[in-house]
């Protein structure tokens, strides 16, 4: 047993207060960009440690510097923001909150479960404070906003993250993931998807709903890009690779008699290699211009891509130093992970210093739902996932494993003393 998985297996720091400080995180969710309450009750509990604290890094962000002598340099991060979806678990700190989004009230809810990571992120600092007889050099503890809309990581850069903060010597992040609760899912290279969001709009000409032949239908226009981006995955990309074109959205008039004069869609897209990104996104480009063409406009359409993540791609170097440290102290609950497809801005984070990192997920199903969900190969239909409303994670082996992986990984490049 190394020195770490003795440390973790009986450090001594209570964590009881993580369940109810859990509890009040998921039943006060907010939206991204406008996290502020959760910042404060992120402040208050550093507030208890001997650490520096830096708020407001590129809005709602906060870094807590924890200093232990000369040494290297381990940043942790956690993502703090809900989604507006509308919570069904039944629990009783469930959240019921409504607040504006788009120019509506919508319910609100930690359906993707950050509110675990930020409480396991706060379970590692108590440890790393309380026992600092068992490791040298500066851990940080870094808490993002706005991770679900792809703009919290690269705002606390732009808010001067890097002249704030010692250069990480790695950086390491973790998401809670449908699996085998306390399962540590871990892989070197290619984790999560890069993607972008590209929002288009297309200019017709508006007529009278009985007298077609006077317009340029747009809503037509647009349902021709639709089909034709189908083949684009399906005939342009080889099967060996990786591809996803969807469209979230389809926007186009107002009334039932008059075609309108102008249509919009925004799609979503993801990748695991840049070539075939840049491959589909020339395609996207020529059917819209191509569809655009053919039913006779003239103008031009409008592309812009928003809402960037680029590719987690973990460090093969930090895989191969914390793999085995995983491996100690979860046992066979430490196993390989597959590719998600979901996407992350994490990157921007280490990528901002030039750094190494590891980034990995853990499961957080009870186990008799998965076991028996994978025996009838139904994984999908009876398991809840993130983003959706009934997604709870099974809380002490998922509190367990998220707070002590965390501390494993800066531990293992924080040297003893």
């Amino acid at each position: 047993m190394s020195r770490i998985s003795k440390l973790l297996s009986n450090h001594g720091v209570d964590l009881s207060w993580q369940e109810a400080a859990y509890q009040d995180f998921h039943e006060h969710p907010e939206l991204s960009g406008f996290e502020s309450e959760t910042a404060d009750r992120i402040q208050k509990h550093l507030a208890s440690f001997d650490c520096e604290v830096i708020p407001n890094v590129g809005g709602y962000g906060i870094v807590a510097i924890f200093r232990n002598g000369e040494g290297p340099v381990a940043l942790m991060r956690a993502d703090f923001d809900g989604l507006p979806v509308k919570e069904v678990t039944g629990v009783p700190f469930a959240s019921t909150r409504m607040r504006p989004h788009d120019g509506v009230n919508v319910p609100v809810m930690h359906a993707c479960g950050h509110d675990v990571h930020v409480t396991a992120l706060l379970g590692a600092c108590a440890i790393l404070n309380e026992r600092r007889d068992a490791w040298g050099g500066t851990f940080i503890a870094l808490f993002q906003p706005s991770e679900e809309n792809s703009q919290g990581a690269n705002k606390m850069v732009a808010g001067g993250l890097v002249d704030l903060i010692p250069r990480p010597d790695v950086c390491f992040g973790q998401h809670v993931v449908p699996g085998p609760a306390g399962t540590v899912m871990t892989m070197p290279g290619g984790a999560l998807a890069a993607c972008d969001s590209i929002e288009i709009r297309i200019q017709g000409r508006s007529a009278h709903g009985s007298m077609p032949h006077n317009s340029i239908d747009p809503t037509f226009v647009a349902a021709m890009i639709v089909v034709r981006l189908q083949g684009i995955v399906g005939r342009e990309v080889s099967p060996e690779d990786f591809a996803v074109i969807s469209v979230g959205t389809l926007e186009s008039g107002n009334t039932n008699n008059t075609i309108p004069a102008s249509a919009r869609l925004v799609l979503n897209c993801r990748f695991y290699n840049d070539k075939v990104k840049h491959k589909v996104y020339r395609a996207i480009e020529r059917v819209v211009r191509g569809e655009c063409l053919a039913s006779g406009i003239a103008e031009d359409p409008v592309i812009e891509y928003f809402a960037h993540g680029d590719l987690t791609d973990n460090t093969p170097e930090v895989f191969a130093t914390v793999r085995p440290v995983f491996n100690d102290v979860f046992g066979p609950d430490s196993v390989d992970a597959y590719r998600w497809t979901a996407s992350e801005d994490f990157p921007s984070i280490p990528k901002a210093f030039n750094s190494p990192y590891l980034y990995w997920t853990v499961g957080v199903t009870p186990r008799d739902l998965w076991n028996e969900a994978t025996e009838k190969d139904r994984v999908a239909f009876d398991v809840p996932a993130n983003h959706m409303g009934n997604f709870l994670p099974d809380y002490e082996p998922t509190m367990r494993a998220t707070t002590t992986a965390a501390a494993a990984a800066v531990l293992t490049y924080l040297e003893a003393p």
